[in-house]
């Protein structure tokens, strides 16, 4: 049987995805899988992880006629994984020897849901450790505690879905598959659904991951229409936190959260294309119109001078409620 399954996307990464391949060979173990899915890459990753399926050890190779983007991606490595155990990693990123080892120990150990670890953010030259907002390491945690509180960050901020490690019954609990077709921010709703519902997690101390930012064909670096698709993916937040039972304490810390990554983009518009900044401006507040107004004013009213000047600028314009209609 299959101990582990790695699920690894890749769009046209034909630079970094040796690193990311070497990687995964270091932490090769006979009872691992490493199911590798080419989103129809154009550049020259295919014939990369065509070789990769003949030398690496427990390769699956997958291609998709179309792309998807990285929730369908991962979607199609979940389909096709065996694992008792299920991890991801970007086709950019890249590991420690034996991280995947160190994540199954504590999975075994701890006998939780999931795991989350820490993780290195690699930008150029720079290195940065960032932490799992958790304080509580080496114990099994009741997940939708880590939720809030609202006025800080907390695990729901934390969404790298390859910060970690996840046991086959999420999968059957249909909990661990992403939202089709999210193009960016497709962790949030992810994660959200994980700790309102998941049972069990812990926290690690270990830095085994290298995440790396600012490369140019990153959709986080592209201004073009599919960085709005935040918009579908904390609308599903909202929508479905609403109908969780603490809905009343969660709520204002999916709302708070939900409108400091809209006043992100706000503040950086001058990088989307024209057409693309209007329809920010115009999606920006009709989300805000469809939240529930008592609890925006009062995540507004918490934020810095910057932040609220921003969210209430945009939320005087006229906009339609739905998504459809600001498309």
């Amino acid at each position: 049987m299959v101990k582990l399954s790695v699920i690894v996307p890749f769009y046209n990464v034909q630079t970094y995805a040796p690193d990311t391949l070497r990687s995964l060979r270091a932490n090769a173990r006979a009872d691992f899988e490493f199911v590798l899915v080419d989103d129809c890459s154009t550049d020259g990753t295919p014939e990369i992880l065509q070789r990769a399926e003949r030398e690496l050890p427990g390769a699956v190779l997958i291609r998709h006629e179309r792309n998807g983007g990285l929730a369908t991606a991962r979607n199609t490595g979940l389909d096709a994984a065996g694992g008792e155990y299920l991890t991801f990693l970007d086709g950019d990123d890249w590991l420690a020897p034996g991280h995947f080892e160190h994540l199954l120990d504590a999975m075994e150990d701890l006998g939780c849901d999931f795991v989350r670890t820490d993780h290195v953010q690699c930008t150029g030259r720079s290195r940065s450790i960032h932490r799992v907002p958790v304080g509580r390491r080496g114990e099994v945690l009741r997940p939708r505690d880590s939720i809030l509180p609202s006025s800080r960050s907390t695990a729901v901020d934390y969404p790298y879905a390859w910060a970690g490690m996840y046991h086959r019954r999420l999968v059957d609990r249909g909990l661990l598959h992403f939202t089709h077709g999210l193009r960016t921010a497709e962790d949030r709703p992810w994660i959200w659904r994980l700790h309102r519902e998941a049972d069990s997690f812990a926290v690690i101390s270990h830095l085994g991951i290298f995440y790396r930012r600012g490369i140019a064909s990153s959709l986080t670096q592209i201004g073009d229409i599919r960085q709005l698709d935040f918009i579908k993916a904390f609308d599903q937040v909202i929508e479905e936190t609403t109908k969780d039972a603490d809905a009343e304490k969660l709520l204002p810390k999916a709302v708070r959260t939900y409108c400091a990554v809209i006043s992100h983009h706000l503040g950086s518009i001058e990088r989307y294309e024209p057409a693309v900044a209007r329809k920010l401006r115009t999606m920006s507040a009709a989300a805000l119109k469809r939240m529930p107004q008592d609890v925006l004013n009062e995540a507004i009213d918490s934020m810095d001078a910057d932040r609220a000047a921003r969210l209430r600028k945009v939320r005087r314009r006229p906009a339609p409620l739905s998504v459809e209609a600001a498309a």
